[in-house]
């Protein structure tokens, strides 16, 4: 399959499961922002720290805009498969498109070292 248009480039399988644990550990402990509207919003505010897609959204016009922007505002973003393992991270019974990170908690660490790994992906 394909990847979407929106999809710069491919985020390894550990560090994509890495993202799905800060946004678990940053639902409990620290601030999130669920939904694209609710992600574009702390993204244009510069209030997001990471954000993390899903890849399986349908349609794509959905997420299009979000890597634009992120880069715009240097906010470091990454990609995990499916958007139901998303937002069950996120703690949702729904799927979740995309998900930002406002603050990370108890997961500081693990935002730090997903933060440092994201410019190396994008080469």
């Amino acid at each position: 399959m394909a990847r979407p248009i929106y999809v710069r480039f491919e985020t390894p399988a550990d560090l994509a499961d890495k993202a799905l644990q800060l946004v678990q550990i940053a639902s409990e402990s620290g601030k999130l922002r669920v939904g694209t509207n609710e992600v574009t919003k702390s993204s244009e505010r510069a209030e997001a720290k990471l954000v993390v897609m899903a890849e399986d959204v349908d349609p794509v016009e959905i997420l299009i805009h979000v890597p634009m922007l992120c880069e715009e505002k240097r906010i470091p973003y990454v990609y995990v498969p499916k958007k139901q393992r998303l937002g069950q991270s996120a703690g949702l019974t729904k799927s979740a498109a995309s998900v930002a990170i406002v603050e990370a908690g108890e997961g500081k660490g693990l935002l730090e070292e997903i933060s440092q790994s994201v410019p190396a992906l994008k080469k």
